[in-house]
């Protein structure tokens, strides 16, 4: 009887401090939501991890959740910032074709950013953001 209760209260303590859900150490995404409209997920860049090259096939709005700079790299090797405080919504534009960039965290803290990424409008002309 004694042996359960101690397996019962080292199994408790290890839940409690591992918590339910897994532990990210990578850079990640996790998905939200998606229709016809919009896709969503949040993105957490995690100290000097980049993101691979990619790019952007529709306009999104991106919010700041836990604020940052952001190095992005263009394939041609061009830098520039993208600054998201925390908090504050962001319009971004599709990329151009064919044109691949990467993004790096090069803080001490992580990035976290909710995406809502706008699909094709020519898809569903009657569909205007903010409206019914």
């Amino acid at each position: 009887m004694f042996f359960r209760f101690i397996l019962l209260c080292t199994a408790s303590v290890c839940f409690y401090l591992i918590g339910d859900e897994p532990q990210n150490i990578t850079t990640h995404r996790v998905f939200q939501f998606e229709n016809e409209h919009v896709r969503v997920w949040k993105t957490v860049i995690l100290p000097n991890q980049p993101l691979k090259m990619h790019r952007h096939d529709c306009s999104r709005v991106v919010v700041g959740l836990k604020g940052g700079t952001l190095t992005k790299i263009e394939e041609t090797g061009e830098t520039s910032e993208l600054n998201f405080e925390t908090g504050k919504a962001y319009w971004l534009t599709e990329d151009p074709p064919e044109i691949l960039h990467g993004d790096i965290n090069e803080s001490e803290e992580p990035i976290e950013v909710m995406v809502i990424e706008l699909k094709s409008l020519d898809k569903n002309p009657s569909f205007i953001p903010g409206t019914n």
